[in-house]
C-alpha cells in the first residue's frame, strides 16, 4: 500500500502522484497524468497526454511547487516540455524524484476541498472557493465525517459565492453529483485511513462543461490529535431522579444571608418544594427555627439528592457518608476544581474516580444549581421561580443560565427544567441532550455551551434528537478572546468555532448569537408550528413598518410573494379602496379591532404563504393608557371608570385576538408571529390558550420576529434533508 511504503521510507507526505491514486480509489475525479524519470522521457510522453500540457516536479518534499517554480503550464509541444523539465530539474535539485506530465485543464472556476483532523470532532471535511482566492476571500464550509450525500449538498449550498456553481459566463453548471461524490469520498478516506492527517485538493477545477478535476493534491501522514477520552454515558433515569427528587439534604446549610448554604434552601422552600428537606451543618444549631443535623448519618429519612456547598477540600470526605446513607446523587455547587487550574483539575479527577467507585453521580461541580418547575423544585442561587413549560435549559455558565430563567419568569415563558452544568465532571452536555430526548415534557432543548467533552458523541446525540425536537445553542468563546475567557471559566478550551458551528448545522442545531436571541428562539420553537416553506405574508398597521419587515425577510432568505387576485378580491371587502393591494398588507390606519383578525384569517388560508407576521395588531395598551391620562387632565369632569373601560376593552380584544390566531395555527399549521405596537407594563412575549399546544407570540421589533421565523424555516429544511 502507498501509505505503508511512505512510512517505511520515513516520509510524512505522499507524492502528488501517490496522493491522486488514493483520491481516485475513493471516487474523487483526478487529472489523467504520467510519470517520467528524465526530461527526455517527459518530452516523449507529451504526445500521449496531448497539448497543451502541464509539467510538474515530482517528489515527496515538493509540497509547495508553485512557489519554487516547479509548475509549468500551457506547454504546446515536445520542445517546450523538454525545456520546462530541464528548468524544473535545476530548481528542484536533490528534492526531485521525477516529473509529472498532465493535460492542461481549462476552467475559470476553481475550488478547494480537503480534510483535517480535529481533536474534538475527528476528521473534518472542508470545501470552498479555490485557487488564489482561498485565503483572500475565505469562503469555505466544513462538515464532520461521516458525511451523507444530503449533508454534502447542504455544505455546498452554504458557500457565499455559490452562484459560481450555477451556469456562469457561458459555462455549464458545476456537476453537483461529482462534487458531492468528492466530499463524501474525502469523508470515507478520513474515517478509513487513520494515518492520514491532512488532505488538500487545490485547485479542484470545473471545466466549461461543469465536470470536476483535481489537478493538484497533497496528503500528509502522521499521528492524529489525541481524541478526548470518552466519558461513561449517564443513565437517563439518574438524570430524571436528580431533577425530580422526593427528598433533599442541604450539606453546608447556613443562617448567614448571601451564603450558598442559606440561599439554596431558602429559594427551594419559597418555591414550594413538597418533598422532605433536611439541613446539615456540623454545629447542629437550628436555622430560622428549622432542625439541623450535625452529620448526614443523623438524617432520619431517606435522601434522594444531596446538595453540597462545603469548600472543595471537604467534598471528598463526604463520599463515604453519602454511600453509607444510600445517597446516589450529589448536586455539587462548590467551586475550586478544574476551573481553577491544574491542581483543581487533579482534585476534580480524584473526586470523580472515588465517586464512581462509591456509585455516586455528581452534577457539577461549580454550578449555580437546578430547577424543575413541574415539581416545584427550585434549587438555584437566584431567587427565581419560572412557571412550568416545555423548554429544557442547560447552561455551562451558571450566571448566564440564571439570568435567562429570571427573564423567562418575567416574560412568563415556561421552563421544563434548568441546570447549570458547571464543570461537567460526570454529567456532560451530551448526557443532558440525551436526557431531554426521552422526556415527554421537553419540546425544545436550549443550551449555552463553551466547550464539549466529546465532539463526536455531541454530533451523534444532537443529530438523533434534532429529528424529534429542536435543539437551540448559544456558543460562548466564538472569538480568540472569548476562547480564553471560556477556558478560564469552564476549565476547557473550546474547539475551533468554524468547525463547531459546522458540526451544529450538520446535526440540525439552531445556532443563536446572543443570550436574548436564545430565549426568542426557544419561545418561537416551543410555541409555533413549523412552516412548510419560506413564503411569508405580512400584515402591518403602517407602511414603513411593513417595508422594514419585508427587507428583513428578504435578507434572511425568506420570500414575500405578491398576493393572488382572489385574495385581493377578498381583502377588498374588508379594507377601504385605497389599500395597497400587495404584500405586505397595509391596514391603512384602520383601528376597528375586528379588521386585523379578519385580514389574518384570509392570509393564513391563502395557499401562497407558509407563515404570517403581523405588525401593530397588538400592543396598543400603552397608547390607551396615555390617552386616559390626557383625558383625565384635560377633562376633569369625565368619569374615570368610563375611561378605564376603554383600557379593559383593548385588553379583552387583544386576548381574543391571540386566542383566535392560536386556533388558526392549529387549523392551518402555519406559524403566526406578532410585533407589538409598543411595549407596556404587563405585556408578555407569550400568550397562552388553555388546552392548546400552540401559543401567541409577539416581539418588540420586526427583526426579532423575522429572525425567529427564518430559523424555523431553516430547521424545517434540515428535517426535510435528513429524513431517513
Amino acid at each position: 500500500m502507498l501509505i505503508n511504503k511512505a512510512k517505511a521510507e520515513s516520509r510524512f507526505t505522499l507524492t502528488e502522484a501517490e496522493a491522486k491514486q488514493i483520491l481516485d480509489a475513493y471516487g474523487i475525479p483526478v487529472v489523467k497524468e504520467v510519470i517520467a524519470s528524465t526530461p527526455e522521457e517527459a518530452a516523449k510522453l507529451g504526445d500521449q497526454i496531448g497539448y497543451p500540457a502541464v509539467l510538474k516536479g515530482l517528489g515527496s518534499k515538493l509540497t509547495h511547487k508553485t512557489e519554487r517554480g516547479l509548475v509549468r503550464l500551457n506547454l504546446k509541444n515536445k520542445d517546450e516540455i523538454l525545456a520546462a523539465a530541464q528548468a524544473v530539474g535545476e530548481a528542484a535539485g536533490a528534492d526531485l524524484d521525477g516529473y509529472l506530465v498532465q493535460p492542461m485543464i481549462a476552467g475559470r472556476r476553481e475550488f478547494v476541498a480537503g480534510l483535517s483532523c480535529d481533536p474534538q470532532f475527528g476528521p473534518v471535511i472542508m470545501f470552498g472557493l479555490g485557487g488564489i482566492f482561498t485565503e483572500a476571500i475565505g469562503d469555505v464550509t466544513f462538515r464532520v465525517a461521516p458525511l451523507k450525500e444530503a449533508q454534502a449538498e447542504a455544505m455546498i449550498d452554504e458557500l457565499r459565492t455559490k452562484r459560481v456553481l450555477q451556469a456562469f459566463r457561458g459555462d455549464a453548471p458545476v456537476n453537483r453529483e461529482e462534487l458531492i461524490k468528492t466530499l463524501v469520498g474525502l469523508a470515507c478516506l478520513g474515517l478509513e485511513l487513520e494515518n492520514v492527517t491532512e488532505v488538500d485538493i487545490n485547485p479542484l477545477i470545473a471545466d466549461t462543461d461543469g465536470h470536476l478535476t483535481a489537478v493538484d493534491a497533497l496528503i500528509v501522514l502522521g499521528k492524529r490529535p489525541e481524541a478526548t477520552k470518552s466519558r461513561p454515558t449517564v443513565d437517563i433515569r439518574d438524570i430524571h431522579e436528580i431533577f425530580a427528587p422526593r427528598s433533599i439534604a442541604f450539606i453546608g446549610a447556613s443562617a448567614q444571608f448571601g451564603k450558598w448554604g442559606q440561599m439554596l434552601f431558602t429559594n427551594c422552600a419559597a418555591g414550594g418544594f413538597e418533598g422532605d428537606t433536611y439541613l446539615v451543618n456540623v454545629k447542629g444549631e437550628p436555622i430560622f427555627g428549622r432542625s439541623v443535623y450535625e452529620s448526614i448519618a443523623d438524617i432520619p429519612g431517606d435522601v434522594d439528592l444531596g446538595i453540597v456547598t462545603l469548600p472543595a477540600a471537604h467534598v471528598l470526605n463526604l463520599l463515604p457518608q453519602f454511600q453509607a446513607k444510600g445517597i446516589k446523587h450529589m448536586l455539587l455547587i462548590t467551586s475550586g476544581f478544574a476551573e481553577t487550574g491544574e491542581e483543581g483539575r487533579q482534585l476534580e479527577q480524584h473526586l470523580v474516580e472515588e465517586a464512581a467507585k462509591a456509585g455516586i453521580l455528581i452534577l457539577g461541580p461549580n454550578t449555580m444549581g437546578i430547577c424543575n418547575p413541574h415539581t416545584k423544585f427550585y434549587c438555584t442561587g437566584t431567587p427565581s421561580w419560572p412557571k412550568p413549560g416545555s423548554i429544557g435549559l442547560v447552561s455551562q455558565s451558571g450566571n448566564l443560565g440564571t439570568q435567562l430563567i429570571c427573564f423567562a419568569e418575567q416574560e412568563e415563558i415556561g421552563i421544563r427544567a434548568f441546570c447549570g452544568s458547571g464543570n461537567e465532571a460526570m454529567i456532560t452536555i451530551e448526557d443532558f441532550i440525551r436526557g431531554f430526548e426521552h422526556d415527554d415534557l421537553t419540546k425544545t432543548t436550549v443550551l449555552y455551551i463553551e466547550s464539549v467533552k466529546d465532539g463526536r458523541r455531541f454530533v451523534e446525540e444532537a443529530t438523533r434528537v434534532s429529528r424529534k425536537k429542536p435543539i437551540i445553542v448559544l456558543k460562548g468563546g466564538r472569538t480568540d478572546a472569548g476562547n480564553r475567557a471560556a477556558a478560564s471559566h469552564a476549565g476547557a478550551l473550546a474547539s475551533n468555532i468554524e468547525i463547531f458551528n459546522a458540526a451544529c448545522r450538520q446535526a440540525g442545531i439552531v445556532l443563536a448569537k446572543r443570550p436574548m436571541e436564545l430565549l426568542d428562539l426557544s419561545t418561537g420553537f416551543s410555541a409555533l408550528p413549523l412552516p412548510k416553506g419560506n413564503r411569508v405574508a405580512v400584515m402591518t398597521l403602517g407602511g414603513g413598518w411593513g417595508v422594514v419587515a419585508t427587507d428583513a425577510c428578504i435578507e434572511s432568505g425568506l420570500e414575500v410573494p405578491p398576493l393572488s387576485l382572489d385574495l385581493i378580491a377578498e381583502i377588498d371587502k374588508i379594507l377601504p379602496p385605497y389599500w395597497s393591494r400587495t404584500n405586505p398588507v397595509d391596514l391603512v390606519g384602520e383601528w376597528d379591532p375586528s379588521i386585523p383578525f379578519r385580514i389574518i384569517e384570509e392570509l393564513v388560508k391563502w395557499d401562497g404563504c407558509d407563515a404570517l407576521i403581523h405588525l401593530g395588531a397588538v400592543g396598543r395598551q400603552y397608547m390607551v393608557t396615555n390617552m386616559i391620562k390626557a383625558n383625565t387632565v384635560a377633562h376633569p369632569g369625565l368619569v374615570k371608570e368610563d375611561l378605564e373601560m376603554q383600557s379593559q376593552f383593548v385588553d379583552d380584544g387583544e386576548k381574543e385576538f391571540f386566542d383566535q390566531t392560536i386556533r388558526l395555527m392549529e387549523q392551518y399549521q402555519k406559524p403566526i408571529i406578532g410585533v407589538r405596537l409598543l411595549d407596556y407594563e404587563g405585556a408578555n412575549i407569550v400568550e397562552e390558550l388553555p388546552g392548546k399546544d400552540y401559543k401567541g407570540v409577539s416581539f418588540l421589533t420586526p427583526e426579532r420576529a423575522v429572525n425567529v421565523l427564518a430559523r424555523l424555516v431553516e430547521y424545517n429544511d434540515w428535517l426535510i434533508r435528513n429524513m431517513d
